[in-house]
């Protein structure tokens, strides 16, 4: 079929409907099990950058990425090289670019006064007791280079990164055939990232997680990938941290039916545009307007450059939900969890304490999904598949860790020392006990301090 001839047909369900659970289970149902042997080929590709380092990068870069290089060193792109990409764009870009990144700073500066702070108090016997929030010393970015470029993931991965302080941000893109975006350099040049190299893959995952003579060992990697990426994410796990397991991209929309149904259709399809598997649901209690949408869909699907894509996405996984009225509707988006939860209402805010799952939720007719994935400020790297129960969007607390502060005073170890002892004897711990009991009504023998 010629593509213009294309169709796409979400599923369309009734709450009220008998078979509706079973139909709406099946239709949310997504495996996240990864292939056989892209799970072995990707340990194999691990346990060799580990053991080989540079020249495993190197082999794996000149065969997936087609990019031939004398050494990996070669490979990394300089800072002169990040500045002159943002130079080099048109200014009109380049003030888009620098207008995202503000807007993202400013968030992410906002997050860090509200949460990032290390805090202390001391309680009536003069023991202290706090938090000390410091940052990671050094953290890689992978961002998506091989479909398509992603400065937005630069700009999102690497600014909360640098709010929180972090000394060292490295970032890995793979670019096929040696083809560099300039937008995504001169995202990083923006965004405050310390080193780039050219390496994607599997093979960039284990040289962040491992080290190698040329590119430096990280303490946590973030940012999305393909299926090779994900799996090696997951294997170098405790090793370093990782932000989390992305699965394919979700939308939900609640809509009243007040929005014009071209924008709820568009917006459908700009998660649909990501990949076959993306997945677009509409709530909504109102049958007429889900008509409205889906002749919109028929309408605006022909002019969409991604037709072929969006059109699979949305027969395969996407969804037209009829419910009894906007409350159902709300208890149903809490069942799915959704990455992305637009509530398309008159007044939105009505139904926001509703709310309870969703990795962001847009609020009202003008707050597309795309203003977030660009420019809004809060952070676009999102929990998917249902996570969203359970985890948070990418932010600076990504990039710190928490140490307890714990000073006791004299007073306060004769209190807390006997407590502790009594509970070690019960666990049968007696160094722990007598460790508690030696501080017990003793004066600790002064000496000079070397």
């Amino acid at each position: 079929m010629d593509s213009l001839g294309l169709q796409a047909k979400p599923l369309q369900l009734n709450t009220a409907d008998a078979g509706f659970e079973a139909a709406f289970a099946a239709r949310l149902h997504w495996s996240a099990d990864t292939d056989a042997a892209i799970e072995q080929r990707v340990a194999d590709i691990l346990v060799d950058v580990q053991k080989r380092g540079d020249a495993a990068v190197l082999e794996y870069t000149q065969r997936f990425d087609g990019l031939q290089a004398a050494d990996v060193k070669a490979l990394e792109i300089t800072q002169s090289e990040l500045q002159a990409a943002l130079d080099s764009l048109p200014a009109v870009q380049r003030q888009a670019l620098q207008a995202a990144a503000a807007r993202v700073r400013q968030y992410h500066e906002a997050q860090k006064k509200a949460s990032g702070e290390s805090w202390s108090y001391r309680d009536a016997d003069g023991t202290l007791l706090g938090q000390k929030v410091t940052p990671l010393d050094r953290v890689g970015i992978y961002v998506p280079g091989g479909k398509a470029a992603y400065p937005s993931s630069v700009l999102m991965n690497a600014i909360p990164a640098h709010v929180a302080g972090v000394q060292e941000i490295i970032m890995v893109v793979p670019t096929p055939a040696g083809v560099r975006n300039p937008l995504v350099l001169a995202a990083a040049c923006v965004a405050g990232v310390s080193r780039a190299f050219t390496v994607g893959g599997a093979q960039a995952v284990a040289a962040l997680a491992y080290g190698t003579a040329t590119i430096p060992k990280v303490d946590k990697i973030t940012g999305p990938g393909n299926a090779y990426v994900a799996s090696a994410k997951k294997r170098v796990f405790g090793t370093v941290g990782i932000d989390m397991i992305a699965g394919p991209s979700e939308i939900l929309v609640l809509a009243d039916g007040s929005t014009p149904a071209e924008w709820v259709a568009m917006d459908l399809f700009s998660q649909a545009e990501h990949d076959e598997l993306a997945q677009s649901i509409l709530l909504c209690p109102d049958a007429a307007y889900i008509a409205e949408v889906q002749a919109a869909i028929d309408r605006l699907l022909p002019s969409m450059p991604r037709r072929e894509i969006i059109a699979k996405s949305l027969n395969d996984r996407g969804a037209l939900i009829l419910t009894r009225s906007m409350a159902e509707a709300c208890a149903i988006s809490n069942r799915i969890a959704p990455e992305h939860l637009e509530v398309s209402s008159s007044d939105p805010h009505r139904w926001e304490p509703l709310l309870r799952h969703a990795g962001a939720i847009f609020l009202g007719a003008f707050t597309s999904e795309s203003l977030g994935d660009y420019c809004a400020g809060p952070n676009h790297v999102l929990p998917t598949s249902g996570t969203a129960r359970f985890s948070s969007p990418l932010g600076v607390y990504d990039f710190q860790k928490r140490s307890s502060l714990i000073e006791v005073s004299e007073a306060g170890a004769q209190s807390l020392g006997r407590i502790a002892a009594e509970l070690a004897y019960g666990e049968g711990l007696q160094a722990h006990a007598r460790a508690a009991e030696l501080r017990l009504n003793s004066v600790p023998p002064m000496r000079e301090p070397t």
